[in-house]
């Protein structure tokens, strides 16, 4: 394994901070203060920009408009856009458009891409199951339309906690048919009011808006899914490796912010920067970022070079999960306490950072689940 980025890959990294750099996190109302969303839709005037910059097409190939690049390169991309808390659904957006080109037919293809890589399309995808504790691709059953209801499909099921469906144009819902074959069905977003499915506000750790989607009896024509049985499981390990992108992200700048703010604060004449204590707390964070930062790069690289290893990618992604979700959390619990009074100020930003990583940790899953699966793992495909 390489760690040593491409030109292109380097590229976007100088991309996506040029398009971040005037976010401004604290400018954004705090979760703690608003009584419901803080805010009605998606940050679009930096989604623009995004899509200007080539950040919406990166996993899109040339043929289609895209820069034709790779998980890295989104990785990448994803960890800037975490440390300034960007409010557009780029990893959602990304891998819905990964899993259509890879997958979908001609037809959805051509009619969903260019739009897409051009921000003119905003995609997200359903994962976190009926009840965000039970595996995604079994929340909806599929079947073929009856002779008497013609051609196409038939979806009944529920999706919970699903990011921007509110306003997105297009969503990925992972299901499975009445023989247990997983697929991919991309509907429309709630502006087209397809019959059959219905759209429940609800509310992440963050803020943002998500939505439940019921579906009852939705119709879909035949080009509308995606029978694949690869489709959905490379989904979701590019879904999660890029959640752990995000983890990353956050935690650095977290860890900044700790670091600028122990420098100015003062005790007993010194900066407690200076302490053993504070030091050492410091010291464990910053280990926990480089681990999580290692266990991404090698699942990213995975997932980008579809090289065979020891374990399958299931292994590797399970633990950069682990380490994320773990090391998310431990990295804001930190800066919450090394700052003080500050840290459990809402008006200060690093208040919506902490429900951010909340949020990531929560997406991610216990560790301790991720432990598991890799148990498993190395029992069915011993290393000796």
């Amino acid at each position: 394994m390489d760690f040593t980025f491409s030109e292109e890959q380097q590229a976007v990294v100088e991309a996506a901070r040029a398009v971040f750099a005037a976010v401004a996190p604290d400018q954004v109302p705090s979760p703690a203060l608003v009584p419901g969303a803080v805010a009605d839709d998606l940050d679009r005037a930096l989604w623009a920009k995004a899509a200007a910059a080539d950040l919406l097409s990166l996993l899109i190939e040339p043929e289609y408009g895209g820069t034709g690049l790779d998980a890295i390169a989104l990785c990448l991309a994803l960890r800037e856009a975490a440390a300034v808390l960007a409010r557009i659904p780029l990893l959602e957006h990304s891998a819905a458009a990964a899993a259509v080109q890879a997958y979908g037919g001609k037809e959805l293809r051509e009619s969903l891409l260019p739009g897409a890589g051009r921000g003119e399309h905003v995609l997200t995808v359903a994962s976190a199951g009926r009840t965000g504790h039970d595996a995604a691709d079994l929340a909806v059953t599929a079947r073929r339309a009856t002779d008497a209801e013609g051609d196409g499909w038939v979806l009944d099921g529920v999706q919970t906690a699903v990011s921007w469906a509110l306003n997105a144009d297009r969503i990925v819902v992972p299901a499975r048919t009445t023989a247990g074959a997983p697929v991919l069905a991309v509907l429309p977003g709630p502006a087209a009011d397809l019959p059959g499915l219905h759209f429940a506000e609800q509310f992440s750790t963050t803020g943002e808006r998500l939505a439940e989607l019921r579906l009852d009896g939705v119709r879909l024509a035949p080009s509308d899914l995606i029978e694949s049985p690869d489709a959905w499981p490379q989904l979701h390990a590019l879904l999660t490796t890029g959640t752990c992108a995000l983890a990353l992200g956050l935690g650095e700048r977290v860890l900044r912010m700790t670091s600028d703010y122990a420098s100015q604060r003062e005790q007993f004449g010194h900066p407690i920067a200076t302490f053993q204590a504070v030091a050492v707390q410091a010291a464990d964070r910053y280990i926990d970022l480089r681990a999580m930062e290692a266990t991404l790069w090698q699942a990213a690289w995975r997932l980008s070079s579809g090289a065979t290893g020891p374990l399958p990618l299931a292994g590797d992604v399970a633990v950069a999960k682990s380490w994320a979700a773990d090391g998310v959390r431990r990295v804001a619990q930190t800066a919450q306490h090394l700052h003080g009074g500050f840290g459990a100020d809402t008006d200060y930003p690093l208040h919506r950072y902490h429900a951010w990583a909340k949020h990531l940790e929560l997406s991610l899953g216990p560790a301790a689940a991720h432990e598991e699966l890799l148990g498993d793992l190395l029992a069915a495909h011993p290393l000796g």
